[in-house]
């Protein structure tokens, strides 16, 4: 661990977050942006602090706090997200590609080339000769095609996306591997970027337990869950030795403990989410990372299934006119966020000038009157944690609702394992906060996974074919304005069924000492740590 030293004179901007990813500042010599000034009230983001320190220091360890500690290492059953585990997974299996922050696009990260056709129906991946595995097996096209296919049969984060886009994968030599789609999506490589890219290697399942084997620039040393994990270099790793010797990853509870815990000198980097008041002590204190603003990052998830009061779109509706955005920002956020009810904010590459749903409380009084004629009770649970932010949201939310008839009770989660278990595969919920950010680099993705029918990522169950459809032509879009208005028509036709309530964007601030240098930053958040090393103090 490193002691923090606070830099007089170093004042970040402070934070008015107004916007999803925008990429500022100069390239650094790892291709990174090494601005020392991200202009975050203008909705400015990308790396913030001083990134390029000079030549790599070998040696040390960095301790990271996630967010929401994994209780798996097998991209089947852990998505692969910052938040969830997915800077964890790719220090161990890496992935084929990964999303340059500076250019927008998607760059190799195992792969050594990645080329597409005219029509963007097929992707060609090049391997190196003499790839291998952690253990020593080869890494080759058929590893990759099987890694692939095992990751799609298990069912993984993303796999429904696969399988509705790709027809076919061929492996025409040991070095080649060729995705045939279905249809045209300019942004596919985002696939390749995240769970499917995680290459997991056949002997992994060769003990009949799974045991994390990968490709990745890191090994597992001890994995206690609940309690840390602690990864060891890979002297034999295909990019070169890493310059840390170990990466230990601890749980965390919430924005404020963390924050805490790195001012401490407990951790060195940690994941920040939705806290905008966190975030901005972090920035006016000096501390380097990433930041995210990003879209629809601030939701108001409602369970959409059958007996539940969010069956009804009535309900749906009132919740979505009954509470102000504004007031959850000033109450969760002391007002530093911005409150919006659109999918994509203003400063978003996709902005489409589409209104979203207008605080009404009269309207939202009248529907909720409406199903209570039809027998609804008015009574709703809403799930949180008992952290700040949170909490602040959850009582906002219940008096908001409670002014226009609701009941709202609030039901604490033990913490935010607990609180995404109960909303993703226990669905024991009737409303939370959640996030379904729709990210720069391909806004087809959570669009699908929080509004399609078949979507295995959607937590409210909300299931609609007009919906299907019209999150389909943002797919297939052949240009950013096409997207622009595909996106536009999910706006209006989300605005009628509310699949949920929509907040505003919302801050992630991947934050770490300003001792840490050459981190590289990935779609949806995740840390690449194989480039990452420590300068002396």
């Amino acid at each position: 661990m490193h002691t923090r030293i606070i830099r007089s004179g170093t004042r970040l901007i402070a934070l008015g977050i107004a916007g999803a990813l925008l990429l500022t500042g100069c390239a650094s010599s790892n291709g990174e942006s090494s601005s020392a000034n991200s202009q975050t009230s203008s909705g400015a983001a990308g790396f913030v602090g001083a990134q390029d320190a000079g030549e790599p220091v070998d040696g040390g360890t960095v301790t990271f706090g996630s967010y929401s500690f994994p209780s798996s290492l097998d991209p089947t059953k852990t998505q692969a997200a910052g938040s969830t585990g997915g800077t964890e997974m790719a220090a161990i299996y890496d992935t084929l590609v990964r999303s340059d922050s500076v250019s927008g696009s998607f760059v190799p990260q195992l792969a050594t080339s990645l080329t597409n056709n005219a029509d963007f129906t097929s992707y060609t991946v090049t391997l190196a000769d003499g790839l291998t595995f952690s253990d020593g097996s080869p890494l080759d096209a058929e590893a990759v095609k099987w890694s692939i296919d095992r990751f799609v049969a298990g069912k993984g984060d993303v796999s429904q996306t696969w399988l509705n886009i790709v027809d076919r994968v061929d492996t025409p030599n040991a070095t080649t591997v060729e995705f045939r789609l279905l249809r045209p999506w300019r942004q596919f490589p985002a696939l390749l970027s995240l769970g499917p890219g995680m290459i997991v290697a056949r002997s992994s399942e060769a003990g009949g337990t799974f045991t994390p084997i990968g490709a990745g620039p890191f090994t597992l040393a001890k994995f206690a869950p609940h309690e840390e994990l602690i990864l060891a270099a890979r002297t034999d790793y295909p990019g070169g030795r890493p310059p840390l010797d170990t990466v230990r990853f601890v749980p965390t509870s919430g924005a404020v403990s963390q924050y805490e815990s790195l001012k401490s000198g407990q951790i060195d980097m940690t994941y920040i989410l939705r806290d905008e008041a966190v975030i901005k002590q972090a920035l006016d204190d000096g501390y380097s990372g990433y930041l995210s603003p990003t879209g629809q990052n601030g939701i108001g998830t409602i369970n959409n299934r059958e007996g539940r009061p969010g069956a009804d779109v009535r309900v749906r509706q009132a919740i979505a006119y009954g509470v102000d955005p504004e007031a959850i920002n000033t109450r969760a956020n002391n007002g530093l966020g911005t409150a919006s009810s659109e999918l994509v904010p203003e400063t978003s590459r996709w902005y489409n000038n589409t209104a979203g749903i207008p605080f009404d409380q009269v309207k939202a009084k009248a529907l909720l009157d409406q199903a209570k004629a039809d027998g609804y009770d008015g009574k709703l649970r809403y799930l949180t944690t008992s952290e700040p932010g949170q909490q602040a949201t959850a009582l906002t939310v219940q008096a908001s609702l409670n002014a226009i008839g609701f009941d709202v009770a609030i039901d604490y989660a033990t913490d935010v394992t607990d609180l995404v278990r109960r909303v993703y595969k226990d669905h024991d919920f009737d409303m939370t906060r959640g996030g379904a950010p729709v990210g720069e680099e391909a806004p087809y993705i959570n669009l699908y996974n929080s509004m399609a029918s078949d979507s295995k990522n959607n937590p409210s169950g909300f299931a609609d074919p007009q919906m299907d459809t019209l999150v389909t032509a943002v797919q297939t879009a052949p240009t950013d304005d096409a997207v622009r208005d595909a996106i536009s028509k999910v706006q209006e036709y989300a605005n009628q069924t509310v699949p949920y309530a929509i907040w505003g964007p919302a801050s992630v601030l991947t934050a770490w000492d300003d001792n840490i240098h050459g981190v590289k930053r990935n779609i949806t958040d995740i840390m690449f740590l194989d480039d990452a090393w420590i300068s002396p103090n």
